[in-house]
């Protein structure tokens, strides 16, 4: 469960909504509809924390254009949209997790020299741990469509990902360093 302590004295944040874009409203319906359907988010009328709704580019793959002086440049190709929640004034006053995330390179260092291994990629991980009941109204943020709470833990919260690594090490204690190696919603798989 995911716990939104905060620093001694913090003040409390109401921001409003950010205008959106047209073309961005029903990306942000749709991603409303498909949380309140999963029970991830429910509608809230009053909260001492409200934070921003945006909507970000999700990029994958590189492709090469020319630019405007004929010269060929590396550029990441936008796949979609992702709605995130802008929580940085939460987190501003939010007391931060130092729990270690491990290097990747040292993990694709231990898959070397191994004859079997595959990655997997959990769906949806961090919407898989709850926020505790008392915490999930700093979650809150607004949009076109009203105000809402979190009541599992969404991308943004600056300790979501410290949470998450916890509980899959937590969960894969047995297995991770010998069979697996995690790193947060990414699972490593190997074998000899």
């Amino acid at each position: 469960m995911h716990s939104i302590y905060l620093e001694e004295g913090a003040r409390t944040s109401k921001e409003p909504q950010r205008r959106l874009n047209p073309n961005m409203m029903e990306i942000v319906k749709k991603e409303i509809l498909k949380w309140l359907a999963g029970d991830i988010i429910y509608p809230i009328s009053d909260s001492k924390w409200v934070s921003p709704t945006q909507v970000v580019p999700k990029k994958s793959g590189i492709t090469v254009i020319k630019n405007e002086n004929g010269d060929e440049i590396q550029t990441r190709l936008t796949t979609g949209w992702r709605v995130c929640i802008d929580y940085r004034k939460l987190n501003s006053v939010t007391r931060k997790d130092h729990f270690p995330l491990p290097f990747t390179n040292q993990i694709l260092e231990k898959l070397a020299g191994k004859n079997f291994f595959c990655f997997l990629d959990g769906y949806s991980g961090y919407n898989q741990v709850y926020i505790n009941p008392l915490d999930q109204e700093k979650a809150t943020f607004t949009c076109p469509f009203g105000t809402f709470a979190f009541k599992r833990m969404p991308f943004g919260l600056c300790n979501a990902p410290a949470t998450f690594q916890r509980c899959m090490l937590s969960i894969f204690s047995d297995m991770s360093g010998k069979c697996m190696e995690i790193f947060m919603d990414d699972f490593s798989v190997f074998g000899e």
